[in-house]
């Protein structure tokens, strides 16, 4: 038996006290793609709002990020992969009744909710992106409708966005998480338990 003095800690508490593994989840292109539209969205919904010609360039920029995102999508790393993260119905219906509930599990990656929220986003900012160039050309100079679909996708992902801010605050606080470092630094907390590391085969 190992000798111990009194006000030495045990194995037991010296393991208490190391923090949790960590493993890498996202990758460098994911972490550029996110505050890239990040940024640029906060910038041209606000302060570029009515400056045209960076607005436009900003507005590209994060057009470019989303193409990119979506070639990343099949053939990125595993938790970039759309494969891994895209639910069905079932799965997404059985996740938010989960959430009702206070029960929901902790995800590696994104969570059904989540993934939702991020191909919804990802599909508005292509209609503000492709409807703010289409305005630049002559055939669609002055098309009112043209505006006013830019001005409601951009309205609507204004919303959401918050909605997604909030729903990270949420879920940091719910699985003692720092949702936005790992978005900076890539990693998160090593799945233990009931976490999920991977998506189901089939919903």
């Amino acid at each position: 038996m190992p000798f111990t003095s009194p006000g030495d800690p045990g194995p037991a508490a010296l393991t208490r006290q190391l923090p949790p593994p960590r493993v890498k989840v996202w990758d460098p292109v994911v972490r550029l793609f996110h505050w890239t539209v990040a940024l640029g969205c906060i910038a041209n919904l606000t302060v570029l709002r009515e400056v045209k010609p960076v607005h436009r360039y900003v507005g590209y920029v994060v057009l470019a990020a989303v193409a990119i995102r979506l070639v990343w999508g099949f053939v990125g790393s595993r938790h970039a992969r759309f494969a891994d993260f895209a639910p069905g119905p079932g799965r997404l219906l059985g996740y938010l009744a989960a959430l009702v509930r206070g029960r929901e599990p902790r995800y590696l990656g994104h969570n059904p909710a989540g993934a939702v929220m991020m191909l919804a986003l990802m599909a508005l900012v292509s209609v503000c992106g492709v409807t703010g160039w289409m305005m630049g050309l002559d055939a669609f100079w002055g098309e009112r409708w043209l505006e006013t679909l830019h001005e409601a996708a951009a309205n609507v992902i204004l919303v959401m966005a918050g909605a997604h801010v909030l729903a990270a605050l949420v879920e940091s606080w719910r699985h003692r998480e720092n949702l936005v470092a790992a978005m900076v630094t890539g990693f998160k907390r090593a799945p233990q338990g009931s976490d999920v590391s991977h998506a189901p085969a089939a919903d």
